[in-house]
Formats: C-alpha cells, structure tokens, sequence
C-alpha cells in the first residue's frame, strides 16, 4: 500500500513511462478520465502529451496486453476531446507501433481501439499520411501483421470512402498481397479488392487487374456480381472539416441543404474512372525511331504494322502530357490513305491518345477532327464506328464551341455520308455537353438543322428534326419557339416527339430572377440624379432626406404650395406679406434657380452649416411685430424646402428622357448595325463557302489534269520506245537487205564467169541442190571426181565470213533453201539460189531442153529438174512467186499434172539419195 501511495504521488508524465505495468495500467486510466472532463482541445490536461508526443509510444506497444489496451483507450480519448495539433505531432510516433501491435493483438477489445485509434488520426486531420505510414508494414515478415494491416485498409475505406482517401497507393501493392504465401493475407486482399470494387467500379481493373492469376480474376468477378446489384455506397464517417461544414450548411439553407450537402458530397459520384487512378506515362520515349519512315511507305502492311505498334505504346490509362504535334499531323495524314484498315488503326490511335490525355490532347484538336469528318464518307460499319469513337474521344478533350464550326462544314459537305455522320456526332455532343450554347451558337445549329429538313434522305431529316428536338430539350421549349417559325404542323411535330425522349446533361439555368432585380434600381432615376448633383457625397444624401421628409409632413399646406412657385419662380400671393420674405430667403441659400440646381438641395440641408442661415432670415423678418411672431411658428416650414426638392425631382424627367430617347435610338441605331453586321456576316460566310466549294472544284479539276497530262507523258514515251525499237528493227533489216544484195551480185558475178556450176555448164545437172528426209538440201548426184568441182554457196558465204560480212543466221552456211525453207514468212525469193534458178528457168532451159534432152548419166537435164521443181513449189508453198520462163504455166496446170510430178520428184529424190550414198559414204 506504502508503494501505491508512492506511485500515485509521481507525475502523471512520471508514472506513464514506469517500469511497474500496474503503475503505467494506472497513469492510462487517469489520463483517459481526465482528457473526458476537459472543458475544450485548449484545456491543460493535453498540453504535456503534445509537447512531448513521444510518450504515446510507450503507450500504444505496452509489452503488458492489459496496460497496452489502456494505453489505445487514453489514446483514442485524446484524439477525440484533443485538437488536430496533438494528432498531427504524435501521428508519426504511434502509426507504426498500433499497426504493429495493436491490430495484430490477441485481444478483440485491443484491436477495436487500435482500429479506433486509426479511425480517430484520419477523422482529426486526412487520410493520407495514415494511410502511407501503413503501406510500408505490408512488407513485414509476420503474415498476421500483413493481414491485420490490409483489414485495416478496408475499414478505413469503407468507412471514408475513395474520394475522401486516395486508393492508388494502395492500389499499386494490391497485387502483391494477392501473390503472398499466406492465405489469409490473400482473403484480405480479396477484401480489400471487393471493398474497392463498391467505391470505383471497373476503373479499377486497369491499376492491377493483368498481375492477376486467372483463378483470382474468377473469383473477384464472382465477388463482384454480388456487388453489382448494391446501389452507390455512402461515407459513413466524416472528417472533422466536413463536419464544420455540415454544420454551417443548415445555416445557409436549412435542414434541405444539409441533406443535400450529404448526398453531393459523400455518395459516390460516377465520374470515378481509371483516367484518375492512373499514373501518367511517358509514350514518347518508347516510340521507335522507324515510326515516320515505316508510316510513310508505300506498303500499306508496314504502314499498318507501324500504327499497330504506336496503338500499343499508348494503350493505357494515362499518358504523360508531351509534344504530339508530329504523331497528330501523321494520324491526321493518315485518314486520307487508300487502304481501310490503316484509316481504321489510325482512328484507333487518336481515340486513344485523347482519352489518355484528356485536355492534354486539346490543342490538337484542330489537326485531327477535320480530316476525320472527312473520312467519314466511309461506308463500311467497321471504319465508320472507328471514326465516330475518335471523334467522341476527341470531343470530350474540348467543347461543342470549339467544333462547332467543323461540323457546320461538314454538314454542308456534298458527300451524304459525311452529312450523316457529322449529324450523328453533332447530336452526340448535344447530349453530353455539360454547356449550355450560346445564343449564336445556337442559331448556327437551328439553321444547319433547318437545312438538313429538306433533304431527300429520311435519315438526313429525321437527323434535323433530332437536331432541333435536342436543343429544345437544353433551351426549353419557350426558347425554342421563336426558332421554329416557318415549320410546318408535321416538322414541329417530329421535332417535338424528339424533344420528349431527348435526354441531355445541360439545361438551361432557371436563374433569370436575380437579374429584375438588378435592374429595379435604375427604375428609380430621381436616386440616381440625386447622387448626381451631390457630387461629393454618394450614399450619405439618400438616406437622411426620408427621414426629414418624414417630419416636415405635419407642417403647413402652404410649404406643399412653395415648390410650385419654385419652379415657375412666381411669387404667388397669399399671407402675401408673410410669404414674400420667405421666398427671398429661399433662393438665397439654396440657390435654386433651375431644377438641377433643387436636386442639389437636399444634400446641402444634410450639411450642419446650411441650418444657421436660415434662422438668419427669420430674424430679418420679425421686424413687423405680430408678423415676427407668425413667422416664429412657420419657420419649422421654411424646412420643408428641403423636402420640396425630391418633388421637383419628377420635372426632371423631360430632360432625363430625352437624353434617354437619345439613348435609346443611338442604343437602336447600334442594334440595327448589329443586326446588318451579322446578316453581312453570313452572307460573307455563304460566299465563303462557295468559294470554297468552288476552290475544291477546281482543285480536283487541276489533279485530274495532271493526272491526263501525266498519262500523255507516259504514252508519249512508249510511243519513243516503240519507234526508237522499229528503228533498229528496220536498220536492222536494211542491213540484211544489203548484204543479201551483195550476195546476190556475187553468186551473179560468178554465174556469168561460166565456171563450173553456171548454167552454161553441162554439168549443171548434177550440181542441182536437193534436199533429204531430213530437210536438208544436199547436191546431186555427182560423177566420181565431181566432188572437187562441186558448186555450194557454203563456200561464197564462208569467203564473206572471213570478209567480216557473216550473215545473221546461224544457218549460213547450208544452202540458200535451208536457210529459207523454215518460215514462210522469208520465202527465200530475193535469195541468190533463187535468182539464180529464175536465170536458169529462162533462156538456159529451153536450150537446154532442145539440144541436150538428157544426160549420159540417166537422170533428166537442169532444165527439167528445175520446172518440175518451180511446179512442186508452186503447188506446196503460199504465198511465192512463180518463176519466170517456161515455168510460169505449170501453175496453171491441173492438180493430175501436179501428183505426176510430184510422184516423179520423190522417185528422183530416192534415185539421188542412193547415188550420194555410192559417192560419200
């Protein structure tokens, strides 16, 4: 007992860090009673724990469990009757140590106050430095303390939610939970997972989704379809600021705003997607150095295959904001490619890029949406919702003002399709516009709409009518009205059946109240030339006059009657002799002598020095006795004249308006010029317009000119080709030509010389050259010695040969028949053989016939060989020429006489065969 009475006598900072668990057990319980009876956070009873934070260490891992529950409860008593300065200061003393010991603790109570405790750090201040000092125990060796630390994070975000408390960095090590060894650690993780999934859905996938096995991703889908049919989850705990802020919120609107307050700000709200998880990565490193080469040639496959790869480059959530000036004018270029699947990558591509960057990707808007309007004249569904969805993504980096002169263009465009598609995308962007147009803008789009009613396509008229059914739908149908004159009943109705299923997320404000308002206080011109003619004094004038006003009423009439004599300046009679003193003193204070100047005139009665003269002319006028004193009672009316001066106020008002319906017929003047401007305006627009479509026009006539005059060219050069080829064909001819002549001359040259072979000779016989089975003309039959002396055009042409004058054919050096016989184009007719049998065919042979019938040899003469030969040919061969002499009758003869010769021809052939057989064996 002597040592409890000991103990109790230390400080209490002393008996909090005791070496005795029984004393410190103690010091927890008093601090815990103690911070419960203090009055505010200010109360001294905090002031030792937050100078010195430090001791909340020793409390929260007490190495006794039943002094270490204690220490959580003092813990959470500080931090709920304490200030925010004694969470932030101990917060990094005690995070750790309640993570490490208290939510792993065998006790429930203890894990109910070390999770409080938590609770009770991010209720004071924010999530997130609780929520970082927790992460790194993830990684401790003990896998109860990683489970215990991931139920943690679940409470915490069930209980604030994720748009309180940032998810990322803890979405980041997720999948690192899900490949522990331990599978509570995993069913945690799962958990936390699910608890996720209530706050954002699918944009959580994206962040840790692919390091998943597929067993996991089965099981969390499971989880999730449970999930699925709960409605939006609520923040079930505020911080202490969103308190304070509920708190103020009835004040400004009543119980109606709290609730509001509640809903706006603690149900989750749907914009929650990947693009705001996400960290932004750097694409443009890892694009490779071949991407402009590769999207620039002619292979439409390596053209594909480059896209291909920058798709996957910028496949992800988010990009890291850099210069795509480059990549956008490529993309852009690349909607005008011949090949469909690139147009489709390409699209692809920039849908990407616009939903990574977000308004990143908004500056280059302008080099991507006009060409892909352009290609929408697509007609294939695959490419055209391709190009729709680039074009979506591209909107929702900008807004509708900023494209609405593209699609103005492009549904004025010649081309159905890309009416069509521009109406889809104009629609499209209605709806999600969160913007109400503006009133030019949205006169532009009625009069596009109006334009698309008289068209021949259904389509393109129930587009319009769509058109104009939405923005009814944003404007209200009061101010759609004055749009919609000139329809008639059967547009207004579509129009109309549009408008109520239209669904569309900006309206038009019903906040125009405020502006009457606003406008109430310039009705009241007399205030304002009232502050006018102060000049110096500004709110200080308005104020007193009503309330002097407010006195001067019980005065006499006769003060009602002063101003009319002051505006006239009469004097009017009446108490003449009381009045006329009156009305001398009058203009000489106020110096009123014009209404501007009696406006001025209650600003002059605020000041104190304009009372005294006044009195000052009431003594001048007492001098007439009982007078004096009857101006003694009205000398509190000769205060009305201040008064009289807001009356007067009213004859200002002929002045005033006429510089008013100055006002307003130059403020009419200027609104007709507007209205001029603009209808100037678009006209110049139109006739812009048209010279653009003009300019289109002659562009594609100046292409198709080039490209006939490119096709010319080209058969311009063939036809050179063609003629520089028949040139040498025909040089080539003519030198065979010559060189046939020259062998013609020759053989000639030599048959005139008589030598053995000529006609005249009388072995001529047996030199005529004949042919085999085989197609190969040999000579006659010879005598014995005739080999010596026989006679081949062999030896002529093997004399040109080595003259240099070789001729063209491999076959030279046969007989002139070997070379000829083969084509019936070349019928040998200018060949020396045949020149010289045509000699031969003449005079020779009738000689011959006549003197020397037949030769002592037994076979016939030249003469008969060489007719019945010209008659063999002539019968077997088109297209050649008779021979002259005595054989140009054989043509003529019956086909008998042509068998018989033949038949003897084929005896003579066999008679020559077996001759030549004898003689060279």
């Amino acid at each position: 007992m002597a040592e409890e009475e000991d103990f109790s006598s230390l400080p209490l900072t002393d008996r909090w860090v005791h070496k005795v668990w029984k004393v410190r057990k103690a010091a927890y319980e008093e601090a815990a009673k103690q911070f419960e009876a203090t009055g505010d956070e200010h109360d001294p009873a905090f002031r030792p724990f937050v100078q010195d934070s430090g001791l909340w260490k020793g409390a929260v891992a007490d190495s006794n469990v039943a002094a270490q529950q204690e220490g959580l409860n003092a813990l959470c008593a500080f931090l709920k009757f304490g200030g925010r300065e004694g969470a932030v200061r101990s917060r990094q003393h005690t995070i750790t140590a309640i993570v490490e010991k208290g939510l792993s603790s065998t006790r429930a109570a203890t894990k109910a106050s070390a999770l409080e405790a938590l609770l009770l750090y991010i209720e004071t201040d924010v999530p997130g430095p609780v929520i970082e000092d927790i992460l790194p125990v993830l990684s401790n060796k003990q896998p109860k303390v990683v489970a215990a630390s991931l139920a943690a994070l679940t409470q915490i975000f069930h209980n604030y939610g994720c748009k309180t408390a940032d998810p990322k960095p803890v979405l980041k090590v997720l999948p690192k939970a899900f490949g522990h060894a331990d599978k509570n650690v995993r069913a945690e993780a799962t958990n936390l997972a699910v608890e996720f999934y209530r706050w954002l859905r699918e944009a959580m996938k994206p962040m840790f989704w692919g390091d998943l096995k597929p067993t996991q991703q089965t099981d969390l889908e499971a989880q999730f379809e449970k999930i699925k049919a709960e409605g939006n989850p609520k923040q079930e705990r505020l911080l202490r600021s969103q308190q304070a802020a509920k708190e103020r919120a009835p004040q400004g609107g009543g119980a109606g705003a709290a609730e509001t307050y509640e809903d706006d700000d603690f149900e989750e709200p749907a914009e929650v997607d990947a693009f705001d998880l996400a960290e932004p990565q750097d694409v443009l490193s890892k694009l490779a150095g071949s991407f402009y080469d590769n999207l620039a040639s002619s292979k439409w496959k390596e053209r594909k295959e480059a896209l291909e790869g920058l798709y996957a480059i910028v496949n992800v959530p988010r990009i890291k904001d850099a210069d795509f000036g480059e990549v956008s004018r490529s993309l852009a270029k690349c909607m005008k490619d011949a090949n469909i699947a690139v147009v489709t990558q390409a699209a692809q591509c920039i849908e990407l890029l616009a939903k990574g960057m977000r308004k990143g990707f908004a500056r280059y808007r302008s080099i991507v949406m006009q060409p892909i309007m352009e290609r929408l004249k697509e007609k294939k569904q695959t490419v055209a919702d391709a190009l729709a969805a680039a074009l979506d993504a591209v909107f929702t980096t900008t807004n509708l003002s900023e494209c609405l002169e593209d699609i103005k263009e492009s549904l004025a465009h010649k081309n159905p399709q890309v009416k069509e598609g521009s109406m889809k995308f104009l629609i499209r962007c209605l709806r999600t516009t969160r913007d109400v147009p503006a009133k030019p803008e949205i006169a532009t789009i009625v009069e596009s709409a109006k334009k698309l009613l008289s068209e021949g396509s259904e389509v393109l008229r129930s587009g319009g009518a769509e058109i104009l059914g939405t923005i009814m739908k944003i404007i209200g149908e009061r101010g759609m009205n004055p749009h919609l004159e000139g329809l008639d009943d059967i547009r207004k109705t579509k129009i109309r059946e549009f408008f109520e299923v239209a669904e569309v997320k900006a309206k038009e404000k019903p906040k125009p109240p405020p502006a009457p308002v606003a406008r109430a206080p310039p009705a009241g011109a007399p205030r304002k030339v009232v502050k006018k003619g102060t000049g110096t004094k500004k709110p200080a004038p308005a104020p007193p006059p009503p309330s002097q006003y407010a006195q001067q009423p019980p005065a006499q009439p006769a003060s009602r009657a002063a101003p009319e004599g002051k505006l006239g300046m009469p004097k009017p009679t009446g108490l003449g002799g009381l009045k006329a003193p009156q009305k001398r003193t009058l203009p000489g204070p106020g110096g009123m002598s014009s209404p501007r100047r009696q406006a001025a005139s209650p600003t002059f009665e605020d000041e104190p020095a304009s009372p005294p003269p006044k009195p000052a002319t009431r003594m001048g006028l007492g001098r007439g006795g009982l007078a004096g004193r009857s101006l003694a009672k009205p000398s509190a009316p000769s205060q009305p004249v201040a008064p009289l001066s807001p009356t007067p106020v009213s004859s200002l008002g002929p002045i005033e308006r006429a510089e008013l319906e100055e006002l307003r017929d130059a403020n009419d003047r200027l609104l007709k010029q507007v209205e001029d401007a603009r209808h100037d305006r678009s006209k110049l627009i139109s006739e812009i317009q048209e010279l653009k479509n003009q300019n289109a026009g002659l562009i594609e006539d100046h292409t198709r000119d080039v490209l006939s005059i490119k096709a010319k060219e080209t058969q311009l050069v063939r036809a050179r080709g063609d003629f520089e080829a028949a040139e040498q064909t025909n040089d080539r001819l003519r030198r065979e030509l010559e060189r046939l002549k020259r062998a013609l001359n020759k053989a000639e040259a030599f048959g005139s010389g008589g030598g053995p072979g000529s006609p005249s000779s009388p072995n001529l016989g047996l030199m005529s050259p004949t042919h085999d089975d085989a197609g190969i003309y040999r000579d006659g039959a010879f005598p014995t010695n005739s080999n010596r002396n026989r006679m081949s055009f062999t030896s002529t042409l093997s004399e040109e040969k080595e003259n240099g004058e070789s001729a063209p054919y491999p076959r030279n050096k046969l007989s002139p028949e070997v070379r000829y016989a083969g084509s019936t184009a070349s019928s040998g007719r200018g060949s020396p053989a045949r020149g010289f049998r045509r000699d031969m065919s003449g005079e020779d042979r009738e000689s011959q016939s006549t003197d020397a019938p037949t030769r002592n040899t037994g076979y016939p003469t030249y003469a008969d060989r060489s007719g019945s030969r010209a008659d063999s040919r002539a019968g077997s061969r088109l297209g050649d020429q008779q021979p002259s002499g005595g054989s140009g009758g054989a043509g003529m003869e019956s086909w008998k006489r042509a068998a018989e010769v033949t038949s003897q021809l084929k005896a003579r052939i066999e008679q020559m065969k077996a001759k030549q057989g004898i003689s060279r064996p």
